[in-house]
């Protein structure tokens, strides 16, 4: 059976790995829409590629080159954030969230109100909204279908009908480029080291996040919504193969646990085809060649953003949009050298303090209010950056 989707983020890295799943089996899909924020070309190349009916890039400024590339193409061409809106709102039988960033959170929230199921990969989302996004979720019959690695993992090891046989649920990491650094090594860490994700093939943001286990943070964060569990559920084991993607203990001693090479195609092939099972173009895991699997306990001293993501989870809603504000600026920060690589999870947690004491965070029913936080959070750590580059 055919389905149809909607890609946001369609020339990220996620996107990319998106459009590499539906070119393994076009047959299978009807795009709609492919949605970019600022690639012309790969955007227009994406859509004659997969048949889509529409383009729309985020950056009005964009328009009349993606109308030109386009032109004669048969393919509707718009622009601008009510363009990326108005698409996300159309209904399908998957809108693929892979937006980068908090700028994905409204665009999901459309979905989801169109009644679309939502393949999730856009962790802001649950970080920022997670009790309106799954009390909507509820409203408009729309599922979601986690698709970061480490949940989608979770996802198909977790007893949905006895979530109280469940004990824990373990989220891994490969550890990063940083797993066996010491703090000195760290605070001169360049973004080109940073940059070198030993695993993983992402984005320069979630591979600095990565590098920092602030991702890691969001990643908690993201679970402690999607799953029926408590925040005291929630553990994280460092796993440098990062063969095992995630596991579920459950109350009888018994640990399930998720394989499969380091491949978003993997996890995004799941959720298209799901509740089916569909072929991949996945390399199969060969556990004799691999030989061996590690697990390690993280060191808090040196990615302290793990405990971070915890008091962000006592905090609530407001404290995610914080957390997750006040990261992409550092984020950026740190990539213009600006700030060293230790100072990230320094400055998170100075805006979390400067913040949460303004009785800021009750706005966890209140959209508007999360996103007029998101813009306080941003230019809060800016005004922290200035004080740490003096």
């Amino acid at each position: 059976m055919t389905k149809s989707l909607t890609v946001l983020g369609a020339t990220g890295s996620v996107g990319a790995s998106t459009l590499k799943v539906i070119a393994h089996s076009p047959e299978r899909y009807d795009v709609n829409a492919l949605v970019a924020g600022r690639n012309v070309d790969a955007l227009a190349k994406a859509c004659l590629e997969t048949g889509a009916k529409r383009a729309v890039i985020g950056d009005a400024s964009k328009y009349e080159d993606l109308k030109a590339v386009l032109a004669g193409t048969g393919v509707e061409v718009s622009a601008g954030r009510e363009a990326v809106l108005e698409a996300a709102s159309q209904k399908v039988d998957v809108l693929v969230s892979a937006m980068v960033g908090a700028a994905g959170l409204e665009p999901t929230i459309e979905g989801i109100k169109a009644g679309s199921n939502i393949a999730l990969a856009n962790k802001e989302t649950m970080v920022c909204a997670g009790t309106i996004v799954c009390e909507l979720a509820e409203r408009h019959g729309s599922k979601l279908l986690p698709m970061d690695s480490e949940h989608n993992a979770i996802f198909q090891v977790f007893e949905q009908d006895d979530p109280k046989a469940v004990d824990k649920v373990i989220v891994t990491a490969s550890g990063g480029p940083f797993r066996t650094s010491t703090l000195d090594e760290m605070r001169v860490a360049t973004p080109e080291v940073a940059l070198k994700h030993p695993n993983w093939s992402m984005g320069r943001r979630i591979t600095i996040d990565s590098a920092s286990m602030v991702n890691k943070g969001l990643e908690l964060i993201e679970a402690y919504h999607l799953f029926p569990i408590t925040a005291d559920q929630l553990d994280v084991v460092v796993h440098p193969q990062s063969i095992v993607h995630g596991m579920v203990r459950y109350c009888d001693g018994s640990l399930l646990a998720h394989m499969a090479v380091p491949d978003m195609c993997g996890p995004i092939a799941h959720c298209l085809a799901y509740p089916t099972r569909k072929t991949a173009p996945v390399a199969d895991l060969d556990l004799g060649m691999i030989g061996r699997l590690d697990f390690e306990k993280p060191d808090f001293e040196r990615f302290p953003a793990l405990s971070l993501a915890r008091k962000v989870m006592e905090l609530g809603d407001g404290a995610g949009t914080i957390f997750n504000a006040a990261d992409e600026v550092a984020v950026e920060a740190f990539l213009g050298r600006k700030i060293g690589f230790l100072q990230i999870p320094e400055l998170l947690e100075d805006v979390l303090n400067r913040l949460h004491t303004q009785n800021m965070l009750d706005c966890s029913d209140q959209l508007e209010e999360i996103l007029q936080l998101d813009q306080v959070a941003r230019r809060v750590a800016n005004e922290v950056i200035g004080k740490m580059a003096a």
